[in-house]
């Protein structure tokens, strides 16, 4: 049985970050309004690990969110480290784990941080556009991202990267080009987060100025469905698509605009599904039904095994998969869950009336 994994998240919103991008508002974000304390992070880390309760067949990491850890003074790396480090060295804590901007790593911040504990670095790319990564006022080249991506794996930690879809100048084609140059990177996974218009940001301020046009959230659903495809076929995790709800997104009015929905994974996974049945019932020689809404070959039922954990997933959110096959397939698709399936496979069957 695999080890149950647990984090505990410490926020850092802005913390050294050099530029101020476009897109970002990590006050509003994370719902923390400065930069915690050392007491603070270990008070944090303290409460956490009660609720965890026994670490045996555990895996607890600390994970630094939001800023650019490695471009804050070493003083307060230190600071709100060392808490961390303590419990480390203590067994309490498996590793540590920071998000960073590809601009700011060298060789000896990274020697030391491995030293205190750090296994994993995020790095936010965002985009591998020269245009868009200008247009976002992000301060950093293509190219640094090259060399800040090799450097992480070559000196042992997981390599994280951070792709955003939708920025000012961004298509569709060129995320889908991002996602490839990512992949050549090899990353040990990667998070998808489509942009929000959030209150406070020069974004906000283009877009209430007519001057930026956010996508939708069906072009954001097709685009992420692609990107999903391309990593799993290069064997690299998602480990997240989309902003993590909160409070403060939910509730106090600060996404202005933009492709927000609390279930946006499931929505990309759904579309994907999707196109794997189509594709299955193509084989068995179905098509869509004709003008007459009629199925070329005249079936009863299609009967769809899956692993068990996918069953939501395949059947769409509200059954939107099962009512759009019904409707442009004119089929009834039953989805059974098989347990000796693995996730995002299916055995597809169908039965002739």
């Amino acid at each position: 049985m695999p080890k149950m994994h647990y984090i505990i998240p410490v926020f850092v919103p802005h913390a050294g970050c050099p530029h101020q991008c476009v897109f970002c508002n990590q006050k509003h974000i994370s719902g923390r309004r400065a930069v915690p304390t050392g007491e603070e992070v270990e008070g944090q880390i303290k409460e956490y690990l009660q609720t965890i309760g026994d670490p045996a067949g555990k895996t607890v990491e600390v994970a630094f969110f939001g800023g650019s850890f490695t471009a804050i003074p070493e003083e307060l790396q230190q600071e709100l480290l060392a808490p961390a480090r303590a419990f480390w060295e203590a067994g309490r804590v498996d590793y540590l784990r920071l998000s960073t901007r590809p601009d700011c790593i060298d060789r000896q911040n990274l020697a030391w941080l491995s030293d205190w504990g750090v296994r994993v670095i995020e790095l936010g790319v965002q985009s591998m556009d020269a245009g868009v990564l200008a247009a976002a006022k992000r301060g950093h080249t293509a190219e640094e991202v090259r060399d800040a991506a090799a450097l992480v794996k070559s000196m042992g930690f997981q390599l994280g990267l951070q792709m955003m879809v939708g920025l000012p100048g961004d298509s569709p084609d060129k995320a889908r080009e991002t996602a490839r140059e990512l992949v050549s990177l090899k990353p040990d996974f990667v998070r998808i987060y489509p942009v929000l218009v959030i209150r406070g940001t020069e974004l906000a301020e283009m877009y209430l100025a007519g001057q930026y046009r956010p996508w939708d959230l069906l072009t954001t659903v097709e685009v992420c469905k692609d990107l999903l495809k391309l990593f799993a076929q290069a064997d690299i995790p998602v480990i997240r698509i989309g902003l993590q709800a909160s409070e403060q997104v939910n509730f106090e009015g600060d996404v202005l605009a933009g492709p927000f929905h609390p279930a946006l994974r499931e929505l990309v996974e759904s579309a994907w599904a999707r196109e794997r049945i189509e594709g299955l019932l193509r084989q068995a020689g179905l098509e869509p039904v004709d003008n007459a809404g009629e199925q070329v070959l005249p079936v009863e039922q299609v009967v769809l095994q899956v692993s068990p954990r996918d069953i939501s997933i395949v059947r769409g959110q509200r059954n939107s998969n099962i009512c759009y096959f019904r409707r442009v397939w004119g089929i009834n698709l039953k989805v059974e869950g098989n347990p000796d399936l693995p996730r995002r496979s299916m055995i597809c069957s169908v039965k002739a009336s």
